[in-house]
């Protein structure tokens, strides 16, 4: 049975994930910029000004009922991206699509930050009320509100893949992770049998059930607050100790652009012939992980953007160019220069499916012994817990929208007790339904976003003409 899930799953996730999604994600996003006219290029000092720099200063004040800062609101869509994709998916990316990968990834940034700003712009632009009086929206409301009545059926589809992903890549994958790295620390230092092993792990699934049920009980505020605490942290965290491997290894830094520009178009040009890679390869893995990890199209982010305390919708949607900014051009660059700079380019297994361990290595070469364990352990506890009350809030709203507020109570409680399962099982098949439920969660998505690009537009026209007139 579990063979022609496997299999199933499989042809799925090759569509899914294969090539022509790839190029409707990147069309998207790049005909999105083009009638925008490239907002995360032309207007990028403005951006950063009026997200990183407001947060700089504590220029938010506190918001309304129902709602969140526009900070606190990216700091929860940043805690759903910011996640193992980032560390595992990045190494990954480079073993089996070279060095290049890592290009076509910074591409998917550069792209998908201009989807990312529509799909936070048209939350904010048809959110709604809930029964609780909070702030809700994302895909099945911009799709239900955006396109009409008639459409609902869009925005089904898009809460039920929604709903049932939150399960897999924003659950039991996540606390999994967070399981195995403990054990793998503590591995480092005092030896452990398989039973201590699963006895770990079912204490941390316990710990990580208790710890999101207490927040997820206390509603979108509560959620902003603890991602608005943990993203800082974890992300300057996990930036110092990618600093210091890359400044132990500055002087190969020139070797490490030149083997991710020449193997975005020649793989086997670097280090000797990247085994099986080709162009092809090192496209489809980079585009793809850096789509998964910086969720661009794939409409989770909006659904928390969406709670943010403001009147103006494109005032909102630059947080998500920031936002896609933060996690791939910086967090995932980091790690890619750990893996390339750390464990050295002829030293990368290439063509092998690995994950962690290999960023693992790569602090391992400056730090030594088991530290760089711990810190990945560290890291990779505050990214996956993160990802986890996001993707909860997710999941949330998604059965909220298909079942009404009543539902919700009793999703979260499920989603709790799936943390339970996920701590201590081994989950192979499970990451790989959850990347597919991920990437069916786009298509609808994006059918919205393409229909709605010249309201997105219309906006972003109207704002930066207010901006520009400011500025006369």
């Amino acid at each position: 049975m579990a063979e022609t899930i496997a299999s199933i799953n499989s042809k799925i996730n090759g569509i899914v994930w294969g090539v022509p999604a790839m190029i409707l994600i990147l069309g998207a996003g790049l005909l999105l910029s083009v009638l925008c006219k490239f907002p995360q290029f032309t207007r990028l000092g403005y951006i950063f000004k009026n997200t990183l720099g407001k947060a700089l200063k504590k220029q938010e004040g506190s918001a309304a009922k129902g709602s969140v800062s526009p900070f606190k609101a990216m700091c929860t869509a940043l805690a759903a991206s910011i996640g193992t994709g980032n560390i595992a998916g990045v190494s990954g990316a480079i073993a089996i699509g070279g060095p290049g990968a890592v290009f076509w990834m910074w591409i998917s940034a550069l792209v998908g930050m201009c989807t990312k700003y529509s799909e936070v712009t048209l939350a904010i632009k048809y959110r709604e009320k809930n029964a609780e009086g909070d702030w809700v929206g994302g895909p099945m409301y911009y799709i239900k509100n955006g396109l009409g009545p008639k459409w609902k059926w869009l925005a089904v589809i898009f809460a039920l893949f929604g709903g049932l992903a939150s399960f897999g890549i924003g659950n039991m994958t996540q606390v999994n992770t967070i399981a195995s790295t403990v054990n793998e620390a503590i591995a480092g230092f005092v030896p452990t049998t398989e039973g201590q092993q699963k006895m770990i792990a079912l204490a941390v699934g316990i710990i990580a059930a208790v710890i999101v049920f207490i927040v997820l009980v206390g509603g979108i505020q509560r959620i902003g607050d603890v991602c608005a605490l943990l993203v800082p942290v974890m992300a300057i965290i996990y930036v110092i100790a990618a600093l210091i491997v890359i400044i132990v290894n500055i002087t190969e830094i020139p070797a490490a652009f030149s083997a991710i520009f020449v193997g975005a178009f020649n793989p086997s040009a670097v280090a000797g012939g990247v085994a099986g890679a080709t162009i092809k390869t090192a496209i489809t893995k980079g585009v793809g992980r850096g789509i998964f990890s910086n969720e661009a199209g794939l409409g989770s982010a909006p659904m928390a953007h969406a709670a943010a305390d403001v009147k103006d919708p494109v005032e909102q949607g630059i947080y998500g160019v920031f936002e896609v900014f933060m996690d791939t051009i910086v967090v995932c660059t980091m790690t890619s220069m750990v893996v390339l700079l750390g464990v050295g380019i002829d030293s990368v297994p290439y063509g092998e499916n690995v994950g962690a361990e290999l960023t693992i290595a790569g602090f391992r070469s400056v730090f030594g012994g088991p530290i760089p364990a711990v810190v990945v352990a560290i890291c990779l506890t505050l990214f996956a817990l993160s990802t986890i009350l996001t993707w909860g809030l997710y999941g949330t709203r998604c059965f909220e929208f298909l079942m009404g507020s009543r539902a919700s109570k009793v999703y979260q409680i499920v989603f709790v007790v799936f943390l339970l399962i996920g701590a201590t099982m081994k989950l192979s098949l499970a990451w790989d339904i959850a990347d597919t439920l991920n990437g069916l969660m786009a298509i609808p998505n994006l059918i919205g976003v393409l229909v709605l690009c010249p309201v997105v537009a219309q906006l972003t026209k109207e704002h930066f003409s207010k901006v520009d007139k400011v500025k006369k």
